[in-house]
């Protein structure tokens, strides 16, 4: 038995590193040239030359980034070991310490956001792990590496566009432009994208400061407030599935969620399911997170309850692993707080 499971992990590991060798592109001396042409097309949308130059004039090519592009752990990691991680008791001593000390500004935002100081510091925790990691790769090299890369090109040049705009704007300082290998940046992470539509100067005092406590966290909370955010209602429910429930309703994947239904029809294909204290009518899905990511994992288990609530995450981030261990250090901290 323990020959046979370590034969699967050597599998396993095998198969990683095969996906990996075959998706990892060659590069040379052509991100030179990309990084002429993506100059030209930052001045041609409107960017003045001179923050072109200034700020493009050291970006280069990370090598390590396109391996951290391939190897993340919402697509290997199952479901138990990646929400245990990151919903820990000592992640949650943390996050209350914070919240002792920032008191004051958590509570006025969480008031006028109406969005639970228990989500922001949910989500701070596992993303920065409340301000500590909050990543040390130049953002614009990191973006320029994945615009160069053929993955998602498209979507990165739209990134660092932007970036640039927010620079040129004097919204962001080019020279506290240091995050993560995606180009995410602050307490919070925020994609360039994300800063241009929702992050907020505060304090008022003429520029946004995603790595201080005021404008983070008021940033954080206007962007679960203005996609839909619904204070005090639930955001997932674990159950255990009866064998004849219908594939169709097993969502596996975290791109669309589908066939979503009222509470009361899904009770027949959840065993127990009259301890479920929920109302009948709350719209509901049904997740199987671990289904298409870990080999050989059993369709029906784990398996959760989804909401509304759920979903807003999945826009936070598009993982089914990463939207639970959310919730569930949300939960954590009600009881802490």
């Amino acid at each position: 038995m323990i020959f046979t499971k370590m034969h699967k992990f050597i599998k396993f590991l095998i198969f990683l590193k095969l996906s990996f060798l075959i998706n990892f592109p060659v590069y040379s001396d052509d991100f030179s040239e990309w990084k002429i042409n993506f100059k030209i097309q930052a001045i041609n949308s409107g960017i003045s030359e001179q923050v072109v130059e200034t700020v493009m004039k050291d970006a280069r090519f990370l090598p390590k980034v396109i391996e951290y592009d391939r190897f993340q752990p919402e697509f290997y990691e199952d479901t138990f070991t990646y929400i245990k991680k990151r919903s820990s008791k000592n992640k949650i001593k943390q996050g209350v310490k914070l919240y002792k000390k920032e008191k004051k500004i958590i509570d006025i935002i969480e008031k006028e956001f109406q969005v639970e100081k228990e989500l922001l510091l949910a989500l701070m925790g596992i993303e920065t792990n409340f301000g500590k990691y909050l990543g040390k790769m130049d953002t614009v090299s990191s973006l320029a590496t994945l615009s160069y890369d053929k993955r998602r090109s498209e979507f990165f040049t739209k990134e660092l566009i932007i970036l640039l705009k927010l620079v040129d704007q004097k919204i962001i300082k080019k020279e506290i432009l240091f995050g993560s290998w995606a180009g995410a940046f602050g307490n919070f992470q925020f994609m360039p994208r994300t800063i241009r539509n929702y992050a907020i100067d505060y304090n008022d005092n003429k520029i946004i400061e995603l790595k201080k406590t005021e404008d983070s966290f008021a940033s954080a909370a206007n962007y679960l407030k203005m996609i839909g955010w619904k204070k005090n209602q639930p955001c997932y429910l674990k159950i255990d599935l009866k064998k004849n429930i219908p594939k169709k309703y097993l969502n596996s994947s975290a791109k669309k969620i589908k066939n979503k239904r009222n509470v009361d029809f899904f009770r027949k294909y959840i065993l127990k399911n009259e301890k479920i204290n929920l109302d009948n009518n709350l719209k509901a899905a049904i997740i199987v997170p671990d289904k298409d990511i870990i080999p050989e994992a059993e369709t029906l288990s784990p398996a959760y309850l989804v909401f509304e609530n759920y979903e807003k995450i999945l826009k936070w981030n598009r993982s089914l692993r990463f939207a639970l261990a959310v919730c569930k250090l949300k939960n954590n901290f009600k009881d802490e707080i």
